[in-house]
């Protein structure tokens, strides 16, 4: 890093008082949760799909118009669930993308399955469908790609791959709730969908996901799994887990999908404040989400071209923490570069992978969300521009959390 910007990271007085952090939790109506979570109390039903849990399925599954909403504990566990219900094994091979948070290969490691890396579609940042079908072998059994920053897989392409193949094919879409595929909801493709409300996505439960499907014999299996392999009618079908929601989590995932229209307006106008913000800036973009689609925005990630910008990813991510700013460098590294997996290449990735380890080395998370607001955007934007320049950051106005004088207004 240069003198100028290790000076910028380092100054003893940061531009923001207190930090700015990346998936700062959403809350919706106190009072809406709490009475909901008294309701829990005077019924004495805490878990095994008590009122709230089968509401809040109801209500996500109207939300991304599908038939059946399984909700589990966490979408790591959906995705268990989800490949143990559809026969995947212990050295069964899926089709998974490197750039993509580690939980979504763990979650196959975890039972025993082989995630296989793919490389990335440039402009999505999903799965890069040509080198999917070339990795396809003997032993895949599953496709399962990700909706990288709600921006929607290439799913028609796709899915018609999966059923030339004769594979399932799966849809992390844990940052893809309230975001749309053709004018669609995410949730409806593939054979089921895996959706996160972990306390860091825009609508949470505390901790939780849920599975969605239109195939009603899945979502059977789905249930029963859950729940230690007990069906509706409480008899044992087969091997099963614990990966319930509880009531309090569906008491938190209903008052937060109340509130999901506020968060989403406050998400999109915080995006597009950095987009106006930026514009211009040498070597710094916002990716873009899909034009035409609905998104959720719940992540405004940038790219740095070192060459252009004059400092690399890490060097500004430092400038940013310097100043409270807790950008974060999602997702970084790849997959394939991580443990178990970087030392079992030849299991787990055959084939070079050099767009995926290009763009883990550029992009940034920004803060974003109900604790962010047009000042803070602002200020932020004012540092990165300041740290691209070499100039000196000014000195925000911490009564509004930055200074309002900014040249590039949108």
């Amino acid at each position: 890093m240069s003198d100028d910007r290790m000076l910028l990271a380092s100054l003893p007085t940061p531009y923001f008082s207190e930090p700015l952090h990346v998936g700062r939790p959403n809350l919706g109506s106190r009072d809406r949760l709490i009475e909901r979570i008294d309701g829990a109390l005077e019924r004495l039903w805490f878990t095994n799909d008590g009122p709230l849990v089968r509401e809040f399925e109801a209500r996500v599954a109207e939300f991304a118009e599908v038939r059946n909403c399984v909700a589990v504990s966490n979408a790591t566990t959906g995705i268990q669930v989800a490949a143990k219900a559809l026969g995947i094994g212990p050295g069964d091979e899926v089709i998974v993308p490197s750039f993509t948070w580690v939980a979504t290969a763990h979650a196959l490691d975890w039972i025993g399955a082989v995630p296989v890396f793919c490389e990335l579609d440039e402009e999505t940042g999903t799965a890069d469908v040509a080198h999917v079908e070339r990795l396809i072998g003997p032993r895949t059994r599953a496709i399962l790609d990700v909706h990288v920053f709600g921006r929607p897989a290439r799913i028609d392409e796709l899915s018609k791959l999966a059923e030339e193949h004769g594979l399932p094919l799966l849809f992390d879409a844990a940052h893809a709730f309230g975001c749309t595929y053709r004018s669609k909801p995410i949730g409806g493709f593939g054979t089921a969908e895996i959706f996160s409300f972990q306390a860091t996505k825009f609508v949470n439960s505390f901790e939780g996901g849920a599975i969605v499907t239109d195939d009603d014999e899945l979502a059977d299996r789905l249930r029963a799994m859950r729940h230690q392999g007990l069906n509706a009618a409480h008899e044992i079908t087969g091997s099963g887990t614990v990966a319930r929601m509880h009531e309090i989590s569906a008491a938190m995932g209903l008052t937060s999908l109340e509130a999901a229209d506020v968060f989403t307006e406050v998400n999109r106008r915080n995006y597009r404040l950095y987009e106006n913000y930026l514009d211009g800036l040498p070597g710094v973009r916002v990716r873009p989400q899909q034009v035409g689609e609905q998104s959720n925005c719940q992540y405004v990630v940038i790219e740095v071209n070192a060459t252009r910008a004059g400092l690399r990813r890490d060097e500004l991510q430092a400038v940013l923490q310097g100043h409270n700013v807790l950008a974060r460098a999602y997702f970084s590294p790849g997959c394939h570069s991580c443990e178990p997996y970087r030392s079992a290449p030849a299991r787990h990735t055959p084939d070079p992978l050099p767009k995926v380890e290009a763009l883990t080395e550029r992009v940034l998370s920004l803060p974003t969300g109900m604790a962010v607001g047009p000042a803070e955007v602002e200020g932020v934007c004012r540092i990165i521009r300041a740290a691209v320049d070499g100039s000196a950051v000014p000195k925000a106005d911490h009564s509004t959390g930055g200074d309002a004088s900014c040249s590039h207004r949108p």
